[in-house]
């Protein structure tokens, strides 16, 4: 199969706010993050500030500075993020259809690693299975802490595009024939390099671009809490 779907993940597979965000208030309210870490953080935004917002927002990990790496159960960050329903019927359809299932995400990869697993979980529930790649921001790491540098690109806008024409040359894929979904202004390098690309819930400036470049629009709703009650109580097989 020379086919991949590619899925952005905060805002596209599941609501905002974002992974990151969410352990960001864990490590915090777990009292994690020394103290000089928030200093270190201003003084890294102000360097990274000539080169745009996006850049301080996702190349910016200075909060984890000698923080340690391991032991932070990114499950229970994860757990609390459900899927947005359509975007799992989605996934279950490339999947049906035997393309590769790809994660290019500006959240850390071990959090995007983690939901990876959830997704297959959820994919085994509908008797569907598929090959889940995570292409995701990467921490350096020394002596069993973080520190507070990433590893090559922060994943989001162009390094998107960058890694999906890697993966193209690697898998060989036709492009032309791939899908992708992101819900933000930073995802349009990714829609643009693909056949087949979707805005979903899109940003003003998503919204725009896919408005001048012909792209599909969709928006993907959250569950609400009457219907993820009623799916807790009525067993899976009834379903």
């Amino acid at each position: 199969m020379n086919r991949a779907a590619f899925f952005d993940v905060d805002g596209t597979l599941i609501e905002n706010p974002s992974l990151e965000r969410r352990f960001f208030r864990m490590l915090r309210h777990e009292g994690k993050i020394p103290w000089r870490n928030y200093f270190a953080w201003l003084a890294e935004a102000v360097r990274l500030a000539p080169n745009g917002l996006m850049h301080v927002q996702q190349g910016n990990k200075a909060y984890l500075r000698g923080v340690r790496s391991s032991g932070h159960r990114a499950a229970r960050v994860v757990n609390g993020s459900p899927f947005l329903p359509e975007a799992i019927e989605c996934v279950v359809q490339h999947a049906a259809n035997g393309e590769r299932i790809v994660f290019v995400t500006g959240t850390l990869q071990f959090l995007a690693e983690e939901i990876a697993g959830c997704l297959r979980q959820e994919l085994a529930k509908r008797n569907t299975s598929a090959e889940i790649f995570v292409c995701a921001t990467r921490l350096e790491e020394k002596d069993g802490r973080w520190t507070g540098r990433i590893l090559g690109q922060p994943m989001f806008g162009e390094s998107k595009a960058i890694a999906i024409w890697w993966l193209a040359e690697k898998w060989k894929l036709n492009l032309a024939e791939c899908s992708a979904y992101g819900d933000s202004t930073a995802d349009q390098w990714m829609l643009a390099s693909v056949g087949k690309p979707t805005a979903v819930n899109p940003d003003a400036g998503l919204k725009a671009a896919a408005k001048r470049q012909g792209w599909r629009t969709v928006r993907w709703r959250a569950a609400t809490k009457e219907k993820v009650k009623l799916a807790k109580m009525v067993p899976e097989r009834a379903r």
